[in-house]
């Protein structure tokens, strides 16, 4: 049975169009795995299915009741809202019912019998749909699933705008599985979430009875979780079934044949149009070359996908600099309660070092506050000398209207339209984005214009949080290679193994000093 059929879609921003023609069925207990480089169009996908975005044409059809659980990579909560609120709106219709129900009994006293009858009869459909949600227990639901996430030590009054990105990944996620939805609908989950909640939520998709759809880059993740691939490419979509590495084998298969068909075609066309050439003057040849030419008229033109361009991230060397890159004395972080123990930390010249540990225990917090962005509770921090600094921050503003020639611009001044156009081209951005204002791009676009500004100033120091974020597989290998070639000193947060062991020489764990344990 069909939970989901999309037939026809098309969609688009603009003059750039994002979907031709695309058809997807979503069947019982499929877990998919929706894939494609940046700016494909994965994330618009599941606004378009959600109903955020309306396409140009096509029909999508949900099976009745079925009940959709989106965690959308953008997805923004009121700054307000407290853990506890955020939790208990996964419950929001069921406190609608009750609403509903203390409105009925409100109007039973003056109710007359045969309006009372029927009263009485939803309040009966309502009593039983609340029990059946075991809608008494609700606050011990909650404290289950804060204790499971670690909210709990936070404190569930703690506000939302308080919390790190990898904190509200959680939230949303445990939101989700109180809601226990039907479909679960999964856009980047494991952005800013630390390995240990990575492991977690791997294990619950495992056993997880119902379908999702997962957009993922982390490919060891989306191989142990995923049953069929989707794959998006070239404004079409394609079915495979298996796992992330069978899907790469046949579709590597496929371009193969793909590409040989092209040669064979491409060989026909160029014999068949210098048949014509050389006969159609002739009376005698004029009929065979006119049948020639039908040919070459009916034939349906195989066309290779575009080739997509590869990103290019080559950091500029600076000035060597003194031996000492920075030095704390008792460093207490934190904003209004400590984060950390007094810090004795010194990081020197060529030092390649990832920082791990969970979610808010203040690797950012940490960061920003050696670069002097946000003051110390306690303590000090020596810069050394001759610092040419390069910082990737993890967040950044999601309303930016400027375009990617703007951005960059801003940065670099001196440099021509032209030399701006090919410093973002080279990062993997094509004109079409590259005109394009950073809000309506990617999370792994909008990454890549940041980096862009990074790799064309000089540095000899780079402060890097969380930069795999968002990034498809192609850009995490360039920025892999382009770290490890790096002559200067480089501190990372990082939550990928694979990714930060080929490029650091030491990894120190944040869990050590801090006074949260997530």
């Amino acid at each position: 049975m069909s939970i989901l059929t999309v037939e026809h879609l098309y969609h688009g921003f603009g003059d750039r169009a994002i979907f031709e023609d695309v058809s997807f069925r979503l069947l019982k207990g499929e877990h998919i795995g929706l894939i494609g480089a940046n700016g494909e169009g994965k994330s618009t996908f599941m606004n378009t299915i959600t109903g955020k975005l309306q396409p140009d044409d096509g029909r999508i059809e949900w099976a009745k009741n079925v009940r959709v659980g989106y965690l959308d990579q953008h997805a923004a909560l009121a700054p307000d809202m407290t853990i506890e609120d955020v939790l208990k709106s996964a419950f929001g219709y069921l406190f609608e019912l009750e609403a509903q129900m203390n409105r009925i009994c409100d109007q039973l006293g003056t109710a007359g019998e045969d309006e009372m009858t029927g009263m009485l009869e939803e309040l009966g459909v309502i009593q039983e749909t609340l029990d059946s949600h075991d809608f008494f227990n609700i606050d011990s639901k909650v404290e289950e699933v804060a204790q499971a996430f670690g909210f709990m030590e936070i404190g569930l009054n703690r506000r939302v705008c308080d919390l790190s990105g990898g904190q509200r990944t959680k939230l949303l996620l445990a939101k989700l599985l109180l809601e226990k939805p039907d479909i679960l609908l999964l856009d980047e989950p494991t952005n800013y979430l630390d390995e240990e909640h990575i492991s977690w939520l791997k294990r619950y998709l495992i056993e997880y009875e119902n379908a999702f759809v997962l957009i993922s880059h982390d490919i060891p993740f989306l191989n142990s979780v995923i049953n069929i691939v989707y794959h998006m490419e070239n404004r079409k979509l394609g079915r495979y079934v298996g796992d992330y590495d069978r899907f790469r084998e046949v579709y590597a298969v496929q371009q193969a044949q793909l590409e040989a068909a092209y040669k064979r075609q491409q060989q026909e066309i160029s014999e068949l149009k210098d048949f014509v050439n050389r006969n159609k003057a002739r009376v005698a040849t004029r009929n065979m070359a006119m049948s020639r030419q039908k040919k070459l008229d009916k034939m349906d033109l195989i066309e290779l996908n575009a080739e997509k361009p590869r990103p290019e991230f080559n950091f500029k060397p600076g000035r060597t600099p003194g031996r000492m890159i920075f030095t704390t004395e008792n460093l207490v972080i934190g904003y209004d309660e400590p984060l950390s123990r007094p810090l004795n930390l010194s990081m020197e010249s060529g030092q390649k070092i990832a920082l791990v540990g969970a979610n808010g225990i203040g690797k950012t917090t940490l960061l920003k506050s050696i670069l002097g962005l946000i003051p110390s509770l306690s303590g000090s921090v020596e810069l050394g000398h001759n610092l040419q600094i390069g910082y990737f921050e993890q967040e950044v503003a999601a309303d930016n209207a400027t375009t990617c020639i703007e951005e960059i611009w801003k940065e670099f001044p001196t440099l021509n339209q032209a030399e701006v156009r090919a410093a973002l081209a080279k990062c993997g951005l094509t004109t079409k984005h590259i005109e394009s204002q950073v809000r309506v791009l990617s999370g792994g676009e909008q990454a890549k214009v940041r980096l862009c500004k990074l790799i064309n100033r000089e540095t000899n120091i780079l402060l890097l949080d969380e930069p795999t974020n968002h990034l498809d597989q192609d850009a995490k290998d360039e920025l892999k290679r382009a770290l490890r070639a790096y002559r200067g000193s480089i501190l990372l947060i990082c939550h990928e193994p694979e990714f930060y062991r080929d490029v650091v020489s030491e990894v120190w764990d944040c869990t050590k000093w801090t006074t949260k344990i997530f």
